[in-house]
C-alpha cells in the first residue's frame, strides 16, 4: 500500500500548528479554517479531534503547562517547600514567557486540562506535606499562579518608549533614564520577578513559622478541604 503523501492528522499535529500561530500572531489568529490551511486538510477534518476552536486553545495551553518542571515536588527530591516553590516558579514563568501569548488561556485556571492539573496537584501535595493546612495550601497554590501568569501577561519595561525626549524632566522629574529600560527589558523583568518572589517567599516562611508554632498541620489532603 502506498504511504499518503501527508503525514496523517493527529490532536498532536493540530496542536503543533495551532500553538505556532498562537506564539506568531495571537489568540486571534486561530481558526479552524486557517489551520486547515496550515496542515492541508478539509475545515471538518479536524472535528474529528476537537469539537471547537476553544478546545484547540485549551489543548494549546496544556502542553505549555506540560512543559513545567514539577520533579521538585517529587517527595524524595529533598528540596524544602520554599525552594521547591522557587524552582517551580522560576519554571512556570520560563514557560510562559516563551509562549506569552496563550498566557491569558492559562490564567483562566487548569479547568479539565491535564497537565494544568497535575501543577495544581503537586503544589497542593507538597504544601500540604510541608505542613500547611489544606486551606493554606489551596491559597499558596492561587497565589502563585496569580503572581506567575501576571507576571508574564506584560513586560513593565517594554511599557516605555525608547525616545528619551518623551520623559521631559519638567513633567516627570524621576523618568530620566525610563527611556533605557526598554532596552534592558530582560534584565529588568527578571529581577523584578526575582525581587517579588523573593518578597512572596519571605512572607509565606513567616507565615509557616507562624502555623508550625501553633501546631496547626494539614490533615486532609484534599483540596476541597478549605475550611
Amino acid at each position: 500500500m502506498a504511504r499518503p503523501r501527508k503525514p496523517l492528522l493527529s490532536r498532536a499535529r493540530i496542536v503543533a500548528a495551532a500553538a505556532a500561530l498562537v506564539d506568531a500572531e495571537g489568540l486571534e489568529a486561530v481558526s479552524t479554517r486557517r489551520l486547515a490551511g496550515e496542515l492541508g486538510v478539509s475545515g471538518p477534518s479536524l472535528y474529528n479531534h476537537f469539537r471547537t476552536k476553544d478546545e484547540i486553545l485549551e489543548a494549546v495551553a496544556d502542553a505549555v503547562s506540560a512543559q513545567v518542571d514539577l520533579s521538585m515536588f517529587d517527595e524524595g527530591d529533598g528540596r524544602d517547600w520554599r525552594t521547591a516553590l522557587h524552582d517551580w516558579a522560576v519554571s512556570y514563568r520560563a514557560a510562559l514567557t516563551d509562549h506569552p501569548n496563550i498566557v491569558p488561556v492559562l490564567a483562566r485556571g487548569p479547568g479539565r486540562r491535564p497537565a494544568g492539573l497535575r501543577v495544581a496537584d503537586a503544589v497542593f501535595g507538597a504544601m500540604v506535606r510541608a505542613g500547611w493546612p489544606p486551606a493554606q495550601a489551596t491559597y499558596i497554590g492561587a497565589l502563585m499562579r496569580y503572581f506567575i501568569t501576571g507576571s508574564a501577561l506584560g513586560s513593565f519595561a517594554r511599557g516605555f518608549v525608547d525616545d528619551e525626549t518623551a520623559y521631559d524632566p519638567a513633567d516627570y522629574p524621576h523618568l530620566g533614564q525610563a527611556h533605557l529600560l526598554a532596552e534592558r527589558r530582560e534584565k529588568v523583568d527578571e529581577g523584578a520577578f526575582e525581587t517579588g518572589l523573593r518578597a512572596l517567599l519571605d512572607g509565606l516562611a513567616h507565615q509557616h513559622a507562624e502555623v508550625a508554632a501553633a501546631g496547626v498541620t494539614g490533615r486532609d489532603t484534599s483540596a476541597a478541604a478549605e475550611g
